[in-house]
């Protein structure tokens, strides 16, 4: 049986990852540690001998930059690379900015659980002048202002990935393209459910390491089988 292999990761870590803060939507670079997990990467992809036709990412730049890291690397700089909105991280509305300690501190361990491990559970929202502010953003200017989300949960972030991976991602799969996806710990999270059909605890359950590969087979139907880190 022929085996076709996806590659997704998630960016390298960022500078508010090393923060322990609540990242979502806000722009935030990749740490040292970050940019280093992108080189580590970079040489497993090659010494696996992997090359790739299409590369998908957000538009957030600690995506971006590890994914122009990982296929410099490569040498694979050729390669058409589109960045889109909804590859973005889940949007963690007011709690964006806010070091995950300190809002259990004021919340409770319990509450902070439900709102990060809650399949539909959304979080506080930001202001209808934040939202207006982001519109503006050349990132999102394009895009229709009711589609910028105030806050997510997982479910609202699986309603922008998924359609994205259906349209644009798996008919190129299915065309037998090599694909590598850098993106986010939920952005993932809802592509590796709908893949793997995982119900709603069960897929809260997985942690995403920043900065490794992950290495999802289809079968020559394109049906998912499994994955795994490389």
């Amino acid at each position: 049986m022929k085996i076709y292999k996806l590659i997704l990761m998630r960016h390298g870590e960022s500078k508010w990852n090393k923060l322990n803060k609540f990242t979502g939507w806000k722009d935030i670079d990749l740490s040292e540690t970050g940019i280093s997990e992108a080189k580590e990467c970079a040489k497993l992809l090659k010494s696996k001998e992997f090359n790739f036709n299409y590369a998908y990412t957000s538009v957030l730049k600690r995506s971006i930059h590890t994914m122009w890291t990982i296929i410099k690397h490569l040498n694979q700089s050729w390669i058409p690379i589109k960045k889109s909105w909804h590859l973005n991280e889940r949007h963690y509305g007011s709690l964006q900015g806010l070091n995950k300690d300190d809002v259990i501190k004021e919340y409770g361990n319990e509450q902070v659980q439900k709102w990060r491990r809650g399949f539909d559970v959304a979080l506080p929202q930001i202001t209808l002048s934040e939202k207006k502010t982001l519109a503006l953003d050349p990132k999102y200017s394009h895009i229709n202002i009711d589609d910028i989300p105030l806050s997510e949960s997982l479910k609202n972030t699986s309603e922008r990935v998924i359609p994205f991976w259906k349209t644009h991602i798996y008919p190129n799969l299915k065309a037998k393209k090599n694909i590598i996806i850098v993106a986010h710990g939920n952005s993932l999270r809802a592509l590796i459910k709908h893949l793997s059909n995982m119900n709603d605890a069960d897929i809260m359950k997985l942690d995403i390491a920043t900065g490794i590969p992950m290495v999802y087979e289809f079968n020559n139907y394109f049906e998912p089988i499994k994955y795994y880190y490389l």
